[in-house]
């Protein structure tokens, strides 16, 4: 077998061990989940080679430049900060700025104005973050028109299920607004491609209980934000992870 090529380093001892193996020698600290499997190559073994694109999230992220600049999420976010500000200064309601007023009847160009209308800077301030943190993060793997389009269909399509639960039960009149969908979506579609990145290599990970409490708060915004729709948020994430999940299975030979 030929000289084990040692080029990995252990996060728990600091130790340069072998990157064909699973646990570290010298702490026992976790590595990877399995070993490579091996090839033969005339007389010597050798660890089979993986695919050069390990999912579309990796295969963008390696094409796109370092100083790549999350021109889709702060779009967003101005755009949004834009139409508050208006709001404030007329002082109408609402649905002036293009909230979803249900039922909308033939209103539908609402569902993509929605997603940008907020009632206060404190709602708009968590989504932003929100968007600071994972959209960002897809924009650096997707790049900035999949990551707008993405956006708006977490936003849109959230609305619109939001809407759609909101008739089935019956409320008179419901004010959706905001971009809690867009930006729970953006979570999922985040998580979904950065789960796929750990369980391919040993030095791609992330915070989970990050994530987690990071859902929750977008969750519980309805629970202090009346326009806050929680199946808008709900439909919205799911949009997201779908995405997410589509994104991160392509292969480099397929569109």
């Amino acid at each position: 077998m030929s000289e084990t090529e040692l080029s990995v380093v252990c996060k728990s001892c600091g130790s340069e061990v072998s990157p064909y193996v699973t646990e570290c020698p010298y702490c026992g600290a976790r590595l990877r989940k399995r070993a490579p499997k091996l090839e033969r190559h005339g007389d010597a073994l050798e660890a089979r080679r993986r695919p050069s694109g390990l999912g579309l999230g990796r295969r963008l992220r390696a094409a796109l430049p370092d100083d790549s600049r999350p021109y889709a999420t702060v779009a967003v976010i101005l755009a949004s900060a834009a139409l508050l500000v208006v709001r404030t200064a007329i002082a109408e309601p609402l649905s002036s700025v293009g909230a979803l007023i249900v039922p909308f009847e033939d209103a539908w160009w609402r569902l993509l104005t929605t997603p940008f209308a907020y009632s206060d800077v404190g709602y708009l301030f968590v989504v932003g973050l929100a968007l600071a943190i994972f959209a960002t993060g897809l924009e650096r793997r997707l790049g900035s028109v999949p990551t707008l389009v993405l956006l708006l269909a977490c936003g849109s399509l959230g609305a619109l299920g939001g809407a759609g639960v909101a008739n089935a039960i019956g409320d008179d009149v419901v004010t959706i607004a905001g971009g809690n969908g867009m930006a729970i979506g953006a979570l999922a579609a985040w998580f979904a491609i950065r789960r796929a990145e750990a369980r391919r290599a040993i030095d791609e990970e992330y915070d989970p209980i990050g994530v987690t409490i990071a859902a929750a708060v977008l969750l519980a915004l309805p629970i202090v934000e009346g326009s806050a729709d929680v199946f808008a948020g709900l439909a919205g994430g799911a949009v997201g992870a779908l995405a997410g999940f589509a994104a991160s299975s392509l292969r480099p030979g397929r569109q």
